[in-house]
């Protein structure tokens, strides 16, 4: 028992990340409906974000802010991946605007979001 609690506290955060992930492409794959899609995408993409930003991490590490009498640069954590995250969630959520808009777009063309009837409609 002491493993396995071991095992988690290390890296049972990775085992969510890869649970969310695998979720997210089950979502898109088998679902009919586009807004679920979006949806499914989207908690891929958080998956994927906090799979950096787990990654990232270092057990001991400060914030890379300069401490006085600390120069050490082994002892800060690198900001870099958290400044690419920023602007992945950033890009995600423009990129769900767009997939929003879209949907709008469909539901007034077909009158439906639902993929057989929206794929019907179409080739009519």
């Amino acid at each position: 028992m002491e493993a396995l609690n071991d095992f988690l506290a290390r890296r049972g955060i990775y085992t969510l990340v890869m649970i969310l992930f695998f979720l997210g492409i089950y979502g898109m794959v088998l679902s009919k409906n586009y807004m679920k899609k979006l949806m499914a995408m989207n908690v891929m993409q958080v998956a994927v974000i906090f799979f950096y930003l787990c990654f990232a991490q270092k057990e001991g590490g400060m914030i890379p802010i300069l401490v006085p009498g600390d120069v050490n640069p082994l002892d800060y954590i690198n900001p870099l991946p958290h400044a690419l995250m920023l602007t992945a969630i950033v890009v995600s959520m423009g990129t769900t605007g767009v997939a929003l808009a879209l949907l709008m777009r469909i539901k007034e063309n077909y009158g439906s979001i639902e993929e057989p009837d929206v794929l019907r409609r179409a080739s009519k």
